[in-house]
């Protein structure tokens, strides 16, 4: 399946995938409460996403290390959210995912109650990379999130995944949408990456976006 030229010179990808490939990324803490959060002026970038939409596959295949992040079928299994250290360079923060969690509804309002603290008060978190199922496109509860991030005024990406998963013609249909609707919101980075973490399609594009804030 190939896909348009992004942009990004072959210096770029080289540099970027060199910090990933040959630096490793370490697990350094899970937060599930506010004063849990590290006191740290590395910069950081965090992943949010419905239940299901492949975080966890995204960050493993971005470091190389399958087991880095824990995948699941069961929807809702990231309770908290979970800081890596690329090199000393760069937090990577998996938030909880949203939409899907099984869990009392007071832990629910935990998780929403650290995770807002967390987008709004973050001075160094650079952006935030919103994870969309390329077969299902934007929904109502990914829009509540881009609302939330436009109140935060925090920057953040649209990745589409598992675009091994559909075709061509319903990729460039869901891409379309997804372009028109970053356009409406303040915050939103133009740019919208299609990616596989399966097919390692895309994950090197992503990592010259996360690199550049290093």
């Amino acid at each position: 399946m190939e896909f348009e030229d992004k942009g990004y010179s072959s210096e770029q990808l080289e540099a970027a995938n060199n910090l990933f490939t040959k630096n490793k990324t370490t697990f350094v803490l899970g937060v599930a409460k506010l004063e849990q959060l590290p006191i740290t002026e590395m910069p950081e970038i965090a992943f949010a996403g419905r239940s299901n939409v492949g975080k966890s596959s995204i960050i493993n295949a971005l470091t190389s290390q399958k087991g880095l992040a824990k995948t699941s079928n069961t929807p809702g299994r990231t309770q908290q959210l979970n800081f890596f250290n690329l090199a000393d360079k760069i937090h990577i923060v998996d938030l909880p995912g949203y939409g899907f969690a099984k869990a009392p509804e007071a832990q629910v309002k935990q998780w929403q109650k650290v995770i807002f603290a967390y987008l709004q008060g973050r001075v160094n978190l650079k952006r935030v990379f919103v994870l969309i199922d390329s077969r299902h496109g934007i929904k109502k509860v990914d829009l509540d999130i881009m609302e939330l991030l436009d109140k935060a005024a925090v920057t953040y990406q649209i990745v589409l995944t598992k675009l091994d998963k559909i075709g061509s013609g319903n990729l460039a249909k869901v891409k379309s949408e997804a372009e028109a609707e970053v356009k409406k919101h303040a915050a939103a980075y133009t740019k919208v990456l299609a990616t596989s973490s399966e097919k390692n399609i895309g994950i090197d594009e992503l990592r010259v976006e996360i690199a550049g804030f290093i």
